[in-house]
């Protein structure tokens, strides 16, 4: 028998939408089995915290376990391509944090592109960075600051947790917009920084607040101001740097991404059930203890915050000439 090119159009289209079926109902029907969520950086960190508790509320929102696998390495490339290479069926998932939208300019090559590899879920928490100084530093605000570093250029010591992490980038930005000439001293990681400071053996730091304000209290650190553009609910009497350096803002963020190609449904489903989470009273508590402001949206939200951040800091990256230890 013959068939006319209409009806053979017609056998097509009714066989890929038979095709599609098992898809749709699969996404439907998510999660079916226990859910990755692969944090690219080790355990014990902001983003680490962030992710348990938000596994943990997925799990008793879905149903399923959703249990967090660190997968450190390579300044969060590692698990991140990890999650690039697995299956787009929403049972791997990424905590996304700003070292993705730092690396894609910090490193010259990588094997994959953030924004076009991974689908953003949800934005999570927004934590700020603190300007510490030590109590030798005269400095009282951060006009006070300002000039004290004019005054003293090439001679303050600025300790970060690191070339590229969310210290070293919110101090290179200051030091840019304010005009100052500080010396950047990199640590391997954010715990010894924070040991030469409070020994003043340097002078400055843009620290995170999970584990830092205690210090504040005890007269060991001075908080001049937090990096963020509104003040942080953990430090309600600490103004913003950009009260003094209009235009101002830095900060860590936190949220959810999976591959590329993930159904609509199911990166639409993980979104509601987080933002749920987001107003829910104790797991908001939980995540204000980490000196964290919500992140309330939709994907394309946090795909806007991705961007935007990786354009942002890419040009301090090249302005700063930061490069890898």
């Amino acid at each position: 028998m013959k068939l006319s090119r209409r009806r053979i159009l017609h056998l097509a289209a009714g066989t890929a939408a038979l095709s599609a079926v098992p898809r749709f109902a699969s996404a439907q029907a998510y999660p079916t089995r226990l859910v990755r969520i692969i944090v690219p950086v080790a355990a014990g960190g902001g983003v680490d915290i962030t992710a348990r508790l938000m596994g943990h509320w997925l799990s008793e929102r879905l149903g399923q376990s959703f249990i967090v696998e660190n997968r450190a390495g390579g300044g969060s490339n590692i698990g991140t391509e990890a999650v690039v290479r697995a299956p787009a069926d929403g049972h791997t998932l990424l905590a996304v944090a700003i070292s993705n939208a730092v690396n894609a300019t910090l490193y010259d090559k990588l094997n994959y592109n953030f924004i076009r590899d991974i689908t953003p879920v949800a934005g999570v928490i927004r934590v700020s960075n603190v300007a510490y100084v030590h109590p030798s530093v005269p400095a009282q605000t951060i006009p006070e600051l300002i000039a004290h570093a004019k005054a003293n250029s090439g001679k303050i010591n600025m300790a970060s947790a690191g070339n590229g992490s969310s210290s070293h980038l919110a101090g290179e930005l200051f030091k840019l917009m304010a005009d100052v000439n500080m010396v950047h001293v990199p640590y391997r990681g954010q715990g010894p920084a924070l040991t030469d400071l409070l020994g003043g053996q340097v002078q400055i730091m843009f620290a995170t607040t999970p584990g830092t304000t205690e210090y504040i209290a005890t007269g060991r650190l001075r908080a001049l101001a937090v990096t963020t553009a509104t003040r942080a609910e953990a430090l309600p009497d600490v103004p913003t740097i950009g009260d003094f350096v209009p235009g101002y803002e830095a900060s860590q963020w936190y949220g959810l991404g999976a591959p590329k190609n993930t159904p609509t449904v199911i990166v639409d489903r993980l979104n509601k059930e987080i933002n749920a989470g987001l107003a829910e009273p104790k797991l908001k508590a939980r995540l204000a203890d980490l000196g964290g402001m919500v992140l309330v949206g939709s994907p394309a939200d946090f795909g806007k915050l991705i961007a935007d951040e990786t354009e942002k800091w890419g040009k301090v990256v090249k302005f700063a000439g930061i490069k890898l230890d």
